[in-house]
């Protein structure tokens, strides 16, 4: 294992919505022994509403601000050393601030799904405000594409089986 994942014990899964962030990462965590947490889900708990009714009520400007405060809070505890992987909503790794927190305190994990298997697991799901807009949601995924590739691990996922993701990841180099 790396040095980096050794001195700060934290895996940040990255990528677009429904491309099995928190799937992976649930399986991931539970296979290498760590805990698991979702900044959208940690988000909707600390709001008490959805993620959806955050950007309705409040704006994206704010969601962010308190997406970016969720990221903060649990970078401090795996730098204090309770190791943990995260799984990130799809926008938080775009910006700036929490990239290089990302990535200056752990390894952070882009899973790479096509855009094919991500329009069909985010087309039934209500609950994402920016997928309301099939033709900006393809632009988003195209335009956000450059920043995931900024993570250190790349994964590309190929099917809907968490354990081939989370095998994938352990083979990675960085791992060994």
């Amino acid at each position: 294992m790396n040095l980096r994942l050794k001195r700060t014990p934290g895996i940040y899964l990255v990528g677009f919505m429904g491309s099995g962030k928190s799937t992976v990462g649930r399986a991931l965590a539970r296979h290498i022994g760590w805990s698991f947490f979702d900044s959208d889900d940690e988000i909707e708990a600390a709001e008490n509403m959805p993620i959806s009714q955050i950007f309705d009520t409040r704006g994206e400007e704010e969601f962010r601000r308190i997406e970016s405060a969720v990221i903060r809070r649990h970078v401090d505890s795996i730098e204090r050393g309770r190791p943990a992987v995260l799984a990130l909503g799809g926008g938080a790794f775009v910006a700036e601030a929490n990239r290089e927190l990302v990535l200056s305190s752990g390894v952070a994990i882009w899973l790479d799904c096509p855009w094919e298997t991500v329009e069909r697991r985010v087309s039934q799901a209500s609950h994402r405000p920016l997928a309301r807009d099939p033709a900006k949601l393809r632009r988003l995924f195209d335009e956000r594409r450059a920043v995931y590739a900024l993570a250190d691990v790349h994964v590309s996922i190929d099917g809907d089986d968490p354990a081939a993701a989370v095998e994938a990841i352990l083979q990675h180099p960085i791992f060994k």
